[in-house]
């Protein structure tokens, strides 16, 4: 039987490498690798992509653009990382933890635009909690974020990583125009545009995602964090790299610390709240922002497309 085969167009940039990484002892599946002297040479991209049983697409958007522009093939499935068509109505959103329908669009799409990093962890918190009528889908939350430096690709990299030991930690996207708004909002099932507040931590990788919720935004208040952590348990029995944490169960360094990195070089998104049900609670989602957040999401949805175990080049 054919191994379907796999063309990652940019596999020579951060997310391309990391998926090459991903699927380099697999024996289910054949990855095409373009000669580094055609990489730039457009006929030859075009003859990687439609020769391939699937391509992903590690590309800024306007590159991804010019390569969906040269591909023919339609039997050739697609996985687009960049950003612009993950709300596109022709394009199915690539989170399949979002619900098992979700899960099954996936399974059947023709073409997935990847989630961005930021979204899963706020998605994957607040979505099960509006859907359960836990949380007013009205409340104006807001998202206080911090991703590793490689969620900037090779410039921010290549800055962090010449800065020595004064590598600051600082925040960004203050004008509100971060091109993950548009998908946080999309899929979270809230009502109003979430405030977001991201922010660069002077680590390579890791990801952590918090939003509080004040106790009157809750449809029935008081809401504890058991009542949260039995709907996330519930809503994700059968989501094998979601970990929920238990409020009893201590995820913090020196019984203090929620530490960025502790998911990093892994396709799980760990969920976890905290706070005083009378004031209100944070939710948090932690994960690798290179892992479920770009390159491991991307691998689960190739997983799923190509009828393979989600769970296959990832555990």
């Amino acid at each position: 039987m054919k191994k379907p085969a796999i063309y990652i167009d940019g596999q020579e940039g951060t997310t391309g490498l990391r998926i090459r990484q991903m699927l380099a002892e697999r024996e289910d599946v054949e990855v095409l690798l373009i000669p580094p002297e055609q990489r730039r040479d457009r006929r030859a991209r075009a003859e990687f992509l439609n020769r391939a049983d699937l391509c992903v697409l590690c590309l800024p958007d306007d590159a991804a653009a010019e390569a969906l522009a040269v591909l023919e093939n339609p039997q050739t499935k697609v996985i687009d990382t960049s950003t612009v068509r993950r709300v596109h109505a022709e394009w199915v959103y690539g989170l399949p933890e979002i619900s098992p329908a979700h899960k099954e669009q996936i399974r059947r799409a023709q073409k997935v635009a990847n989630c961005g990093c930021y979204p899963v962890g706020f998605i994957l918190a607040v979505r099960p909690l509006i859907a359960q009528g836990l949380l007013r889908p009205t409340a104006p939350l807001t998202i206080n974020a911090a991703s590793g430096y490689s969620g900037g690709g090779r410039a921010l990299i290549a800055a962090y990583e010449g800065a020595g030991e004064h590598q600051p930690f600082c925040l960004y996207g203050l004008d509100s125009a971060h091109k993950h708004l548009p998908e946080l909002w999309k899929f979270s099932g809230c009502q109003k545009q979430p405030l977001f507040v991201p922010s660069v931590d002077p680590s390579f990788c890791g990801m952590v995602v918090s939003t509080p919720v004040p106790a009157e935004f809750f449809a029935r208040p008081p809401v504890d964090r058991a009542a949260v952590y039995a709907v996330w348990r519930e809503y994700y029995a059968d989501c094998p790299f979601v970990k929920v944490v238990a409020p009893q169960d201590a995820v913090l360094r020196d019984d203090k610390f929620l530490d960025l990195t502790g998911l990093s070089h892994t396709n799980f998104v760990e969920l976890s709240v905290w706070g005083d049900p009378k004031q209100g609670l944070v939710l948090v989602g932690r994960l690798d922002n290179l892992g479920k957040g770009a390159s491991g999401n991307a691998v689960q949805c190739l997983n799923l497309m190509l009828g393979c175990d989600e769970t296959a080049g990832l555990v």
